[in-house]
């Protein structure tokens, strides 16, 4: 019996080290102990010293020592990365990124979609004073506290997400899917794509679908004619734009220069949500492929994918998913470095000599995108 105490006893003043140690650690920045310290040397020799142990005793480990010594292990490589936030703070991130929280954490959806893994202790919503069940979905401007003894993965299952967060945190990254959010800041440092009124995520809207009138605006910006729209005084010849409505001069200008007919009943529809077929035509009468003598939408995608606007990946996404703004950004960025027809510059060299942009603040946005292409 007192080899058994011995041996757990050990065993669970190792936990209690590992725990020192965790609490010792600095933050991410500045690690008293460092991650490639525990577990380069700590966590050998310490492993070393109890399989001595072990053998020297002839028992083997019980599982409720040896499983504190691996939920002990966990928090202080946990622990090695932390960072904190003292005040809550904005994460705008993509599809499989993922947040961890510790005990104290605490987390807000704002956009998006996202879930929480733990597998002990508990993740309270504190907005309706309910536990969270492990794996569960996250509700919209509920606020999420990681309780007493528990480690949770927030993990992002939409494609673009925006979190708030405050406590102990650790972001891991997504090498895989697009990053919306840089392309969309990308754009916007050209002053092709800004955002709306909404106070978070920069205002992007990337998990919103986008409007007609709001798809006509990014087809003159890329046209590089969003100036000449702005200056057009032609009524809009369409019975549901009225003089008054904010977007009559790019309505008007769009009928004057071909690039739109309305719909239905001479209506413009601007508040009428802008599909996939509907942008992907107006990318390619951006970029010369196209004009308004094509009106069936139905086949841009595949003309599209015809003319190398887009990939094979890219038509099945757009085909899959829903159409979002996030798709807006994404086609407006690659639809920049496309050839126009002839080969001679692409979309972002007209753009340059236009003067809507310069080369440099071109190439200063590409380095602002990092995540590969569909």
């Amino acid at each position: 019996m007192k080899k058994r105490t011995a041996l757990i006893c050990a065993l669970v003043t190792l936990a209690l080290l590992l725990g020192y140690a965790s609490a010792a650690g600095g933050d991410a920045g500045d690690p008293l102990i460092s991650l490639e310290y525990l577990r380069g040397v700590f966590l050998p020799e310490a492993e070393q010293g109890v399989r001595e142990r072990i053998d020297a005793s002839g028992n083997t480990a019980y599982e409720g020592a040896a499983s504190s010594w691996r939920a002990a292990v966990a928090a202080v490589e946990a622990s090695a990365g932390r960072e904190i936030a003292s005040v809550w703070t904005e994460a705008r991130l993509k599809q499989g990124d993922l947040l961890s929280g510790f005990t104290g954490t605490q987390v807000m959806l704002l956009a998006g979609s996202a879930q929480a893994q733990f597998s002990g202790g508990a993740v309270v919503d504190v907005t309706d004073g309910t536990e969270l069940a492990p794996g569960g979905a996250l509700q919209a401007r509920h606020r999420y506290l990681v309780a007493e003894d528990t480690s949770a993965l927030f993990s992002v299952s939409s494609r673009t997400a925006v979190l708030d967060y405050c406590g102990g945190y650790h972001i891991a990254p997504s090498a895989f899917p697009p990053d919306y959010y840089a392309i969309a800041s990308a754009l916007r440092t050209l002053t092709l794509f800004r955002g709306t009124d909404t106070g978070y995520g920069d205002g992007f809207d990337l998990e919103v679908t986008p409007t007609r009138i709001q798809a006509l605006v990014m087809l003159l910006r890329m046209l590089g004619e969003e100036d000449d729209a702005l200056a057009c005084a032609s009524p809009a010849p369409f019975r549901d734009i009225s003089e008054n409505y904010w977007g009559r001069a790019y309505v008007a200008y769009a009928y004057e220069q071909g690039y739109t007919n309305g719909v239905e009943d001479n209506q413009f529809a601007p508040d009428r949500p802008a599909n996939e077929g509907m942008y992907v035509e107006f990318m390619l009468r951006a970029l010369g492929y196209s004009d308004t003598t094509q009106t069936d939408i139905r086949t841009a995608s595949d003309r599209a994918l015809a003319a190398g606007v887009i990939t094979a990946g890219e038509r099945a996404a757009l085909q899959t998913n829903d159409f979002l703004r996030a798709d807006v950004a994404y086609l407006s960025w690659y639809a920049l470095d496309t050839p126009l027809p002839g080969g001679a510059q692409s979309l972002h060299q007209k753009l340059e000599d236009a003067g809507v942009f310069t080369p440099a603040a071109y190439q200063l946005a590409r380095s602002l995108v990092t995540s590969p292409r569909l």
